[in-house]
Formats: structure tokens, C-alpha cells, sequence
């Protein structure tokens, strides 16, 4: 099993920023919502690597495949 990781980063004026290793696809997403509710559930921002971009809209592609008959 691979490592999984999260760094959390707090700015001088109290921005916060999450970044995350070791996890594929949107489930960063999953794993991050707990943490980012804790922290007052407001994203300013969201970025995604490029990896988890990709694996996304694979995700979606075969979810529209599956989808038409």
C-alpha cells in the first residue's frame, strides 16, 4: 500500500491550505472533507494535480458510457 499523506499549511493570515500525496483520483476529495469541515467548511479554492484531473474525467467517461444503452 502506498503512502498517504496530507500537509497542512497555515499562512500568516490564517489561510489554510491542504495538500495531499499518495491518493488517486478525486479520492482526496473524500479523504479531505472531514479535515476541511473541522476547519470551518469554506473553500475558497480548489486545485486539483493533474493525476486527479485525469482520473476524474476517466471516472466521467465511463460513468457516461455505462450510462447509455
Amino acid at each position: 500500500m502506498e503512502l498517504q499523506q496530507i500537509d497542512v499549511f497555515i499562512d500568516k493570515d490564517g489561510q489554510v491550505r491542504l495538500e495531499v500525496r499518495g491518493v488517486q483520483g478525486g479520492k482526496c476529495l473524500d479523504i479531505t472533507r472531514d479535515l476541511e469541515a473541522a476547519l470551518g467548511g469554506q473553500v475558497a479554492e480548489r486545485k486539483l494535480t493533474p493525476e486527479a484531473q485525469d482520473a476524474l474525467a476517466q471516472t466521467q467517461q465511463q460513468q457516461q458510457l455505462g450510462g447509455q444503452s
